[in-house]
């Protein structure tokens, strides 16, 4: 058993052979997606229908968007896309296990139970604010910008193109908003942020969540406003427990 330290080149060896898997990984669940085109596109498309979950406990009247395509590679440039992302999305957590695996041997024993920490709260915060997005803020922006008309006159033609970008854009927006508490924590835990702070700017934090929903979901409509505004404001004041809790310790 070698127990020399690695040389620069060893490390790069390492840091490769970990990089081929993590991408036959994100292929392998890629093409298992792609392969499913049924199922996950039936999961993809379900919020542009008065059907999807969220309408029905909304009691949402009922309506549909048609979608469009207007290029001839467009659908299947389209499908490859959306089953890429969705086997990078399920490969996630063994990628941040290659990750932590190259990283750790550098690391202190405390080190590596803070490094577990961080990284498992970032990584389940990012796919909560990525679910918040399909189930709450992309289909009220969907409904509201999918069915709106300046006259009768004038019909929405909406291109699957325009539908999967905004989709998987949103979807990243939400699950780096939902990143606040972790990003608040380490900042207190290097004594750049305190509890203290954040309640006395907790109006202008309020203010600033409303802008910032306001313009994530364009609506007139308070009550879609106020429920895009909700779990922001709730990640705030998570942002503040964890603070205070982060400095005690």
């Amino acid at each position: 058993m070698r127990t020399d330290p690695l040389t620069f080149w060893d490390h790069l060896d390492v840091l490769r052979s970990a990089l081929i898997r993590m991408a036959v990984a994100v292929m392998a669940f890629g093409i298992a997606a792609f392969v499913m085109k049924d199922e996950l596109f039936a999961l993809v498309l379900a919020p542009r229908s008065s059907d999807f979950v969220t309408y029905r406990l909304l009691g949402v009247d009922a309506f549909s968007i048609r979608l469009m395509n207007t290029e001839l590679t467009e659908q299947f440039m389209i499908h490859m896309r959306t089953a890429l992302y969705a086997g990078l999305l399920v490969a996630s957590p063994y990628i941040l296990y290659e990750i932590f695996r190259f990283v750790s041997p550098g690391l202190y024993q405390n080190e590596k139970r803070y490094a577990v920490k961080i990284v498992g709260a970032a990584y389940l915060m990012f796919l909560i604010g990525t679910l918040v997005n399909y189930l709450l803020v992309f289909p009220l922006t969907l409904r509201f910008l999918g069915t709106y008309q300046v006259s009768p006159d004038v019909a929405n033609m909406l291109t699957l193109q325009s539908y999967i970008d905004t989709l998987l854009s949103m979807g990243l927006v939400m699950g780096v908003v939902f990143e606040l508490p972790v990003v608040c924590a380490l900042m207190g835990y290097m004594g750049l942020l305190t509890d203290q702070w954040l309640k006395e700017y907790r109006r202008h934090a309020i203010v600033a969540i409303l802008v910032v929903a306001a313009i994530i979901t364009p609506t007139t409509d308070v009550f879609t406003l106020l429920i895009v505004a909700l779990p922001v404001y709730l990640l705030y004041e998570l942002s503040i427990h964890i603070v205070k809790i982060t400095k005690r310790n």
